[in-house]
C-alpha cells in the first residue's frame, strides 16, 4: 500500500510537468465525456418521451384483449365477457388504475371530408388519470360520462375535415354482423395532443354509447390496466393473469406496440456502443500523450530502474499516471454534462423539425433526462478501455534496459 502511495505522488508530478499537453489531453477527455452523457440523455429523453406517449395512446402497460384482436381489431373480436363482469373482477383487485372500452376502426364524415380514425369508446372518469387528453385543455368540452351524446375529435382532425365545435358528423362503422353501423354525432370538444398524428387518428365518445351504436350489449373489445413503471410491468400482468382465464390473451405493452418495446431494449445498447466509439476516438490521443512521456523521460526511468525501482514499480506508475488523467478528465466532463443538461430538463423546443420527428414517434418538445446509470456506464467503461490503452506504453517502459535508457540520446 506505502508503494502505491509513493507511485501515485510521483504519478502527479510527472502528470504536471508537461502542463500544456495534460491541459490538452484533460481537455479532450472531458469534452469527449459530455458529448457521450449529453448525446445519451438527448437519446434517452426521446426514447422515453416516445414509450411514454406512446403508451398513453395505446394506453396501459398492461392489457386483455380477444386472442384474436391483436390481428384483426374488428368489433367481432371482443373481449369473452361481459362488462358487468369484468367490473366484479377488477373493482376490487387494487389495481393502480385500470378501464374497459370499445376500440375499432371507424369512419369519420362531416359536410366536407372523410377520414378513417379509430372509434375510442370510453369511461372519461376511469381513464381520466392516465388519458393522453387533459381534459381540462379542451375546445368546448370532453365527454361527461359513458352515455354522452356527444363527440371529441382531435383539433387536427377537425381542421381536416373542415368542422368545429356544435357542428355534426356521421361516425361509421361495422356491427357484429358485419352491417354498416352509423350515428350522427354532435361535436362537443376539440382534444390537443402531443403530435398531430394522434390528434387525426383518434375520436372519443361514451362508451355505452358506441356499444349501443355497434349493437354489442354489455361487452368491450379490451380492458387496460396502469402500472406504476412502464418498465416493470411483470407485478401487474401477474395479477392480471390470475384473474382471468384461457378465453382472453393478456399482453404487456411491449407485446402490443412491439416497436415501442423493442427501442426501449435497443437503447442500454445504443449506450454502451455508443461510449465505445466515443473513447475509441479519444484513445489515439491518450496513447499518444502516454508514449511522448515515457519517450521524454526514458534516461529518468533508466536512473529509476539502476537506482533498483522494479520494472513492475515502472508499469504501475504510467498506469497510476494515465488513470488519474482519465479520472480528472471524467469528473470534469461529468460536471459540465451536468451543468448543461439541468437547465434544459424543463424541454427543449424542436418544433423546427416536428415532422420528422414525428415519423419517429417523438413530440415537438425534446426532455433530456440524465439518467445516473448512464453516467456511471460511461465512467466505467472509459476507466476499462483507458486501462488497456495504457498498457501498451506502460509496458515498454518497463522493459528498458538501464544502461541503454540512461545513454539514449
Amino acid at each position: 500500500m506505502r508503494m502505491f502511495f509513493v507511485l501515485s505522488r510521483l504519478a502527479w508530478r510527472y502528470l504536471w510537468r508537461n502542463h500544456r499537453r495534460t491541459i490538452v489531453m484533460l481537455s479532450a477527455i472531458a469534452v469527449g465525456t459530455w458529448a457521450m452523457i449529453f448525446m445519451t440523455a438527448l437519446t434517452r429523453g426521446m426514447v422515453d418521451q416516445m414509450i411514454v406517449d406512446g403508451i398513453s395512446v395505446i394506453p396501459g402497460h398492461v392489457q386483455i384483449h380477444d386472442p384474436e384482436y391483436l390481428d384483426d381489431p374488428s368489433v367481432n373480436n371482443r373481449v369473452a365477457f361481459s362488462d358487468t363482469e369484468i367490473a366484479a373482477r377488477f373493482s376490487d383487485a387494487g389495481f393502480t388504475a385500470w378501464a374497459s372500452r370499445v376500440r375499432v376502426p371507424a369512419v369519420v364524415t362531416s359536410e366536407r371530408e372523410s377520414r378513417g380514425v379509430t372509434l375510442l369508446g370510453i369511461d372519461p372518469a376511469a381513464e381520466k388519470s392516465f388519458s393522453f387528453v387533459d381534459y381540462d385543455n379542451v375546445d368546448g368540452r370532453f365527454l361527461e360520462g359513458p352515455d354522452d351524446k356527444g363527440i371529441v375529435l382531435g383539433a387536427k382532425l377537425a381542421e381536416t375535415l373542415e368542422t368545429r365545435v356544435g357542428k355534426r358528423v356521421v361516425l361509421m362503422s361495422q356491427d357484429p354482423d358485419n352491417e354498416i353501423a352509423d350515428r350522427g354525432f354532435r361535436v362537443v370538444g376539440l382534444f390537443h395532443a402531443e403530435m398531430e398524428a394522434t390528434e387525426e387518428s383518434y375520436t372519443f365518445v361514451g362508451k355505452h354509447t358506441a356499444q349501443n351504436m355497434l349493437r354489442i350489449g354489455d361487452t368491450v373489445t379490451e380492458v387496460v390496466f396502469l402500472g406504476d413503471d412502464y418498465r416493470d410491468v411483470e407485478p401487474v400482468y401477474n395479477k392480471v393473469v390470475g384473474l382471468v382465464d384461457d378465453s382472453v390473451r393478456v399482453s404487456r405493452w411491449t407485446e402490443v406496440d412491439t416497436y415501442l418495446g423493442t427501442m426501449m431494449g435497443m437503447m442500454d445498447g445504443f449506450m454502451l456502443i455508443w461510449v465505445i466509439v466515443i473513447f475509441l476516438a479519444l484513445s489515439f490521443g491518450l496513447v499518444n500523450t502516454l508514449v511522448m512521456a515515457v519517450f521524454e523521460r526514458i534516461r529518468e526511468i533508466g536512473l529509476m530502474l539502476a537506482l533498483g525501482m522494479k520494472p513492475s514499480s515502472i508499469l504501475g506508475q504510467i498506469l497510476i499516471e494515465s488513470m488519474m488523467l482519465l479520472a480528472v478528465g471524467l469528473v470534469i466532463g461529468d460536471f459540465l454534462a451536468w451543468a448543461t443538461i439541468k437547465p434544459l430538463e424543463s424541454g427543449i423546443d424542436i418544433s423546427v423539425v416536428a415532422k420528422g420527428m414525428e415519423m419517429f414517434g417523438a413530440a415537438s418538445v425534446l426532455y433530456p433526462n440524465l439518467d445516473i446509470n448512464d453516467v456511471i456506464l460511461s465512467n466505467v467503461v472509459v476507466m476499462i478501455l483507458g486501462f488497456f490503452a495504457s498498457l501498451s506504453p506502460a509496458w515498454r517502459a518497463s522493459r528498458y534496459e538501464p544502461v541503454e535508457a540512461i545513454t539514449k540520446v
